[in-house]
């Protein structure tokens, strides 16, 4: 059988071809030369390109076998993403792969503008010496604004904070108790711009960010303002900045994007006090091979049928950060749900609860059912066919999300009713800054154990000596106890004893200990595979 092909129509990273592994015929086209390109198309499984390459409609229908575009990179300005979903081709990007290397250069450019590094450099290299036209500004002590508190926005708020600045944020989507926890204060627009003494811009271009940051925003803010943008182009007008740097009410700038690209002739580059430079936020190698990895793994991922965290035209849409950390749970939890049904359910709800249902949580139904059927049929589950699967054995799914969570911050339960109407119900958590998976309810009965490669839970009549029991059946066998929690509904009535163990329990020690305890129900899950 062929390998998928995989086709690389720009140079990229060397580790991306590591990345992709052996399991792919790679080839290579010159992306930029339709002529190249489009014929390269013909048998392509997979397209990786970065900036140059135009991925339209016509390239798509010239690859009747594409069945995933990775962009290595951010941006996705030169993909037709809505005519990829159409022709049923998912679009890819690495949104975190250059993250630090665009907070870094925001932070360069802010020292640069405020030291007058580049016409300094500049006068020094003419055979000049002129330390007095240079006196520049110290960050230490002074109001940074970050407009936009996102991903690279938090980076850089970090970054600053260690020079001593005092940071506020303007971003309506983020919470003044989550800014608060890394020592940013939240203000409004207006209040930002009247007290900053440095700003730095961190916010997509969208209708509603283009020119954010015009004529009147700019008319409110001290005369000592150094105003940084290596965001997106137009997000700061740059007519009104030219007017405002030529009248002397802001101070300085320092740019790396522009509303048209590329650009090499401005208005705003006739002042020395502008520091400038053509879109490098994502120039460095560390951010080439981080983008490389990022969506050779990506292509892995599709070309195998698995969910793939940055598709940006799946159901659901591109999946929070604060969602992603849930999906691994909510794929053990199904197998667990599974192992304790001991078949497939009639009816199954995934009930979200918590701060994480402001986001799109359809991803967590996904990885939910994948678990649920993947020890129960001989095929591969993946997130494609995982619905598939459910429809075919008659289980209905619904999702239902809850803000309200009483008693953990997020939680997930499974609850699912059998055949003969019985319930079966599971549920876990994240604890800490780790986010550590916790299974917290098992049946009606709350536990507090770690989701291990291999657990076992048991029902029986609540009466003593059953846990010594347990014990040292498990210890003849060579079986070791990590954890353990009890549970009861009330004392002397039915128990749980929920374990996690270092290794798998063979099925004669599970009959021997069902046998000894007078077992309910005995069930062990193993989560290896």
């Amino acid at each position: 059988m062929s390998k998928p092909v995989v086709l690389i129509a720009e140079e990229l990273s060397p580790a991306t071809v590591e990345a992709l592994g052996p399991d792919f015929e790679i080839r290579h086209c010159n992306g930029a030369d339709r002529g190249e390109l489009l014929p390269a198309l013909a048998r392509a499984d997979a397209l990786l390109v970065r900036s140059a390459t135009t991925v339209d409609a016509e390239a798509l229908a010239a690859a009747p076998s594409l069945k995933v575009v990775a962009r290595a990179g951010v941006g996705l300005d030169n993909v037709d993403v809505k005519a990829a979903t159409q022709s049923g081709v998912m679009v890819v990007n690495a949104p975190t792969s250059n993250i630090v290397s665009a907070a870094e250069l925001a932070v360069a450019l802010m020292l640069a503008a405020a030291r007058h590094v580049a016409p300094a450099s500049a006068s020094l290299k003419r055979g000049e010496w002129r330390r007095s036209r240079y006196t520049g500004t110290e960050l230490y002590e002074k109001t940074v604004g970050i407009v936009g508190l996102g991903r690279i926005g938090v980076l850089v708020a970090q970054r600053l904070s260690a020079f001593g600045m005092r940071v506020i944020a303007y971003d309506p989507y983020v919470q003044a108790g989550r800014a608060a926890q890394m020592g940013v204060r939240l203000v409004g627009l207006d209040e930002l711009l009247e007290l900053s003494d440095f700003m730095s811009v961190h916010l997509p271009k969208t209708p509603e960010t283009v020119g954010l940051i015009g004529e009147q925003e700019l008319a409110r803010v001290k005369p000592s303002l150094v105003l940084v943008n290596a965001a997106r182009g137009g997000i700061v007008d740059e007519h009104a900045l030219h007017v405002a740097l030529k009248e002397g009410r802001v101070a300085a700038a320092g740019l790396d994007v522009f509303a048209s690209e590329p650009c090499t002739d401005s208005p705003l580059f006739e002042f020395e006090n502008v520091v400038a430079t053509p879109h490098l936020g994502a120039s460095t190698d560390e951010a080439q091979e981080k983008a490389g990895i990022a969506v050779a793994r990506s292509v892995r991922l599709a070309l195998a049928g698995e969910l793939v965290p940055d598709a940006v035209n799946v159901q659901g849409g591109v999946i929070a950060e604060d969602v992603r950390p849930g999906i691994p749970l909510s794929e053990k939890l199904g197998r667990i749900f599974t192992a304790l049904a001991g078949e497939v359910a009639q009816q199954l709800d995934v009930e979200v609860r918590g701060e994480i249902t402001q986001y799109d949580v359809r991803v967590l139904e996904l990885a939910a059912l994948k678990g649920a059927f993947c020890d129960v049929v001989e095929e591969a589950v993946s997130y494609v066919n995982a619905p598939l699967l459910a429809a075919e054995r008659g289980l209905a799914v619904r999702l239902v999300t809850d803000p309200d969570s009483p008693d953990h911050r997020n939680l997930i339960t499974l609850r699912g009713t059998l055949p003969d109407g019985s319930q079966v119900s599971v549920s876990g958590t994240l604890v800490g800054i780790g986010q550590r998976e916790r299974l917290v309810e098992v049946d009606g009965y709350d536990v507090d154990l770690e989701p291990t490669e291999h657990l076992a839970f048991l029902r029986y009549q609540d009466r003593p000596g059953m846990v010594g029991t347990v014990g040292g059946i498990l210890g003849a066998a060579g079986v070791n106890i990590a954890g353990m929690q009890v549970a009861r509904d009330t004392k002397g009535g039915h128990a749980l004893v929920a374990l996690s163990v270092d290794s798998a329990i063979l099925s004669e020690t599970l009959e021997e200990i069902a046998t000894a305890i007078d077992a309910v129900s005995v069930r062990a899950v193993d989560l290896t595979g």
